[in-house]
């Protein structure tokens, strides 16, 4: 039934046919049952184990180099090789890709926890009316029609609808689903509301929440799928996780490479169909095999092999410098989203605040015949630690608060009418309440306010162990009172009260809400000298505005505190003791902000990020708070920037998109609202970071482009995040997002500094297959060259430091590609002057050097006909190891020259100097000794088919790498000159493109 909420009791029961004094008969459950279903959340069907492990591999560069490889191991068979160098390749290959494969899965099925672990809010037993006897069930037997009661501390077991209070009152609290700071109290009263939300249906107890005070029987209306905690589960199955920004454009870049990659192989086998003929080849098809092998080794050549691994490390990497920050990364890839974001969505209650009700504000009758007659005191503390100040309305601190009547009663009220547990919990080590928060705040101040009568009162309170601590003083007035009878909160007074007794003398304290107890009050008590006046009606007036201040402007949730002497020897008080009051005073509390949100906020909105409130707290409440911590900064009018689920609906589809432009704070939401507002910014092209704790946030959470959970938020909001906040603090989330700009610069200079090299190589093959020469480099030299001397120092570039503006800049464009036209064509450059080194490197060697042959250029491109015609030198000579050793060394050093080009992307050498990345230093010299070693150790050298060099060949090697410095400071002066920036060179045309992508 959707719309229980909306009928009456009467009607409700008659829809179900029950009898609310005896409950469904058995008949009736097990026809229900089948109506109906289980109260159970279905289990979704996971996606099979080997269905994930094909996803992995649907990748276009994957393909190619699964395609590679298999060409490989073929190639292999139908030449006869055995043995480890036939099957290396390909190995190496399977290798990289099924360790790619393995962290896409263990991904994957971590995001599905979230699913199952919203199962453990279902409650367990319920206390079920059936056949007229009250009997403990298990919660899934439940069905609709089911007459269910529940008492404080229970857990709801399914949507119910009340029918009948068996207490003064009954509250809820209902935070994992509507993010509510304080529990909701609950009626019986059908609601009237239009589009009404969670909050709205105060006479709907929903499944997974929990009684926190009273006692009612209520008929179960929905179960399974159809509670809010099942609609919470549908959201979340519906929404698909999307690719993050660098995984686009890196997928982009990926699939142009792929097809320049297949273009490049077809020409090269395209262009040599004249030479399949030649007689080193032995045959047509012999030649066909051997160049479609250099097409296959071209290939090896242009991929990046090590690219995923080294992308993998550096986000690894950045999420350890991030656990230092308190924020725990759950998906690697959401390092680097953090770096675009542009809108952050903040929860309120436990992100920007504390989560835990305090008292800010006690108002007091000072004195009827001199100054002000109320006098305000200010109270520091924004946590349930028993820590903080007390002020004066002139801002000096109080050094004895006890020695003030009115703050003396305050805490004696606060510490007896109440029903709350303060105490310290050593395995979190922070203190945890029982009970109402508005209570344990209460008793915090009794803690904040002290003893009389020690003049090193409350400092002398440090000596205590934390434990101790915690309700010293509350401990103190227990002892010193003794309850005797105590009447409860009820909604029609709004008030409670306690009689209590001491020396033989009886005193009744009350607290209630201000307007309930200042209208029984007949006395004041005064704080000046501690005497009891008449109330006037000038002091009630001024109370009134005091009350209407706290409430209004500074929109603080306010007590009133009174008491009253009782005859002696009373030992039970009723309704009509509740009069005749002596006022002691008001108090205000709030959920405070934390201190270190202001400048958080402040720094978002320098980084061009903006923040949006999204709480479902009332709207004046929300904007108070915004107003505190500077989210409303410089606006005196919040009409545009501030609003509420239903108004935001009510507005036009033109004007809701005009409104999220602008939007600030919204608030009154349920789950779906959360979701929406994702969805919409999403729409607008906006790389969206969502935070919350509740099992209402995750559906957003999983829908964002980052989810944040908080750290001592649900199992569920953890598991359908991205990323968890050890300490639940919004300002962690900023340095978080300067963190991912810098991982994000990084990852770029060291995909560059890849793409460049492996341009280098793909220039080396192909030139030396149209020239004609014999294979420069042989497959299992090029994968050496890409997963170990290209990877090491990629993965040290991860380590270059932090810019000291990364957070002055606006966030980077969601359409700005890893490497722009320009970069594209510098690397180019450095590419090809790779390549054409490398190549250089190999042709001295047979021409020029004192140990090669020194053959005629001619001779060198012609190669393939040697066994045809007469020559001075033996045919076996094209077989000598040496020419391949130096152009892989020469490819190996200029890389690692290459490596220093990329501290960074426009600064000189001279400005940013090698050592000031000490790692990447390191990465070169473990580099070059793990070439040395494949060189001179003589197993590696024969399996890499190398030999060890001498002296002029290490000099040759270095003159022939050197200059890849030169030429990127010229190129890198080049792009420091507007000219070098206002060249563009695309990839794909930009009015392909949406308009609103464009602009972005």
């Amino acid at each position: 039934m959707n719309d229980a909420y909306a009928r009456s009791v009467f009607e409700v029961l008659e829809a179900f046919g029950v009898d609310p004094t005896k409950g469904l008969t058995d008949f009736q459950v097990a026809d229900n049952a089948k109506i109906y279903g289980r109260n159970v959340l279905p289990q979704e069907e996971s996606t099979p184990f080997w269905k994930r492990v094909l996803n992995q591999f649907d990748d276009l560069l994957v393909k190619i180099l699964i395609a590679a490889a298999v060409v490989s191991f073929l190639l292999a068979l139908i030449n006869g090789e055995t043995g480890l160098t036939a099957f290396l390749e390909p190995s190496v290959i399977f290798m990289i890709l099924a360790a790619n494969a393995a962290v896409g899965v263990i991904t994957e099925t971590n995001a599905e926890k979230a699913l199952v672990e919203l199962r453990a809010y279902q409650a367990d037993v319920a206390t079920v009316l059936r056949n007229g006897c009250f009997s403990i069930l298990p919660a899934t037997e439940l069905v609709p029609g089911d007459i269910v009661e529940v008492g404080v501390g229970c857990k709801v077991p399914a949507d119910m609808r009340m029918v009948e209070m068996l207490s003064s009152q009954l509250r809820v609290d209902q935070a994992i689903l509507t993010g509510e700071s304080c529990s909701v109290a609950k009626d019986l009263e059908s609601t009237v509301a239009t589009n009404a939300v969670y909050q709205d249906k105060t006479n709907i107890l929903f499944s997974g929440t929990v009684v926190v005070a009273g006692r009612a029987r209520a008929i179960v209306v929905g179960v399974g799928s159809n509670t809010a905690m099942g609609s919470i589960r549908d959201a979340m199955l519906r929404t698909v996780d999307e690719a993050t920004p660098l995984k686009k454009k890196l997928d982009e870049f990926g699939t142009f490479l792929a097809k320049v990659i297949a273009g490049i192989c077809v020409l090269v086998w395209v262009v040599n169909i004249g030479h399949f003929r030649d007689p080193s080849h032995g045959g047509f098809m012999r030649g066909a095999i051997h160049y479609f092998k250099i097409a296959v080794a071209l290939a090896v050549a242009a991929i990046p092999e090590g690219l995923p691994a080294v992308v993998t490390t550096c986000l690894a990497l950045g999420t350890k410098r991030m656990a230092r920050l308190n924020a725990i990364v759950r998906s690697l890839p959401s390092v680097e989203t953090l770096g675009c974001t542009t809108v952050i969505c903040s929860d309120k209650t436990g992100t920007l605040t504390t989560n835990m009700m305090s008292v800010s504000k006690v108002c007091v009758v000072q004195s009827v015949h001199r100054g002000p007659i109320t006098n305000d005191y200010a109270v520091t503390g924004t946590t349930f630690a028993p820590e903080g100040m007390i002020f004066d309305s002139a801002g000096m601190q109080l050094e004895f608060p006890a020695q003030f009547p009115c703050l003396l009663h305050t805490a004696m009220c606060s510490a007896l009418c109440n029903e709350s547990i303060l105490q310290y919990n050593p395995d979190k080590k922070n203190y945890d309440k029982i009970g109402e928060s508005t209570e344990v705040a209460l008793r915090v101040l009794v803690e904040k306010v002290g003893l009389p009568g020690f003049d090193s009162m409350p400092s002398a309170l440090n000596i205590l162990s934390k434990h101790e601590r915690a309700s010293y003083c509350n401990r103190y007035w227990e002892h010193q009172f003794k309850k005797i009878c105590v009447l409860e909160f009820s909604r029609d007074r709004k008030m409670m009260s306690v009689l209590c007794s001491r020396k033989q003398q009886e005193i009744m304290f009350s607290k209630g809400a201000p307007e309930s107890i200042i209208i029984r009050c007949t006395h004041i008590l005064c704080n000046e000298d501690g005497s009891s006046i008449p109330l006037t009606t000038d002091i009630r007036n001024e109370l009134d505005e005091r009350f209407k201040s706290f409430a209004g402007k500074d929109t603080l949730r306010c007590l009133a505190l009174a008491l009253k002497r009782m005859p002696m020897g009373q030992q039970t008080i009723c309704h009509e003791d509740e009069t005749n009051l002596t006022f002691i005073g008001l108090v205000g509390m709030l959920d405070p902000p934390r201190e270190e949100v202001r400048n958080a906020i402040l720094s978002c909105m320098s980084a061009g990020i903006r923040v949006i409130v999204v709480t479902g707290d009332n709207k004046t409440t929300a904007e108070s708070l915004c107003r505190r911590i500077g989210a409303f900064e410089h606006l005196n009018d919040f009409t545009g920037y501030s609003y509420t689920a239903s108004e935001f609906e009510e507005l036009p589809p033109l004007q809701q998109t005009l409104a999220l432009q602008r939007m600030v704070l919204f608030t009154r939401v349920e789950p779906s609202h959360k979701k929406m507002l994702v969805e919409a910014l999403q729409n607008q092209n906006e790389v969206v970071a969502m935070t919350g704790d509740g099992v209402n946030d995750a559906p957003a959470l999983k829908k964002a482009d980052i989810g944040i959970a908080m750290g001592s938020g649900t199992a569920v909001a953890k598991s359908a995040s991205d990323m968890v906040l050890a300490d639940d603090n919004f300002a962690s989330i900023v340095a978080a997002v300067a963190e991912g700009r810098a991982i994000y610069n990084n990852t770029k200079q060291f995909i560059r500094y890849m793409i460049s090299s492996n341009i280098g190589e793909v220039v080396c093959i192909f030139v030396a297959a149209v020239l004609g020469m014999p294979d420069t480099l042989v497959p299992v030299q090029l994968l050496w060259v890409n997963l170990v001397t290209d990877g090491l120092p990629a993965t040290a570039i991860g380590f270059n430091k932090q810019d000291t503006d990364v957070m002055m800049a606006k966030p980077r464009k969601v359409s700005e590609a890893v490497v722009t036209g320009w970069l594209f064509f510098r690397y180019l450059v450095i590419g090809a002057y790779v390549g054409l080194a490398t190549i250089t490197g190999f042709v001295w060697w047979f021409v020029y050097s004192d140990k090669g042959p020194k053959l005629p250029y001619y001779e060198l491109v012609n190669f393939d006909s040697c066994p045809t015609r007469e020559t001075s030198y033996p045919c076996s000579i094209f077989d000598d190891r040496h020419p391949s050793t130096v152009s892989m060394t020469v490819l190996v050093v200029v890389e690692m020259f290459n490596a220093l080009n990329n501290l960074s992307e426009n600064q000189s050498l001279l400005v940013i100097p090698p050592w000031s990345n000490p790692w990447l230093l390191a990465s070169i010299a473990l580099t070059m000794l793990l070439h040395v070693v494949i060189l001179y150790v003589e197993p590696l050298s024969i399996l890499f088919s190398v030999t060890p060099l001498s002296w002029t060949e290490w000099t040759i090697v270095m003159y022939l790498s050197f200059p890849v410095i030169i030429i990127d400071e010229v190129l890198k002066f080049f792009s420091r000159n507007s000219r070098g920036r206002r060249f563009r060179f695309r990839f794909r045309r930009p009015d392909a493109l949406p308009r609103e992508a464009r602009d972005k």
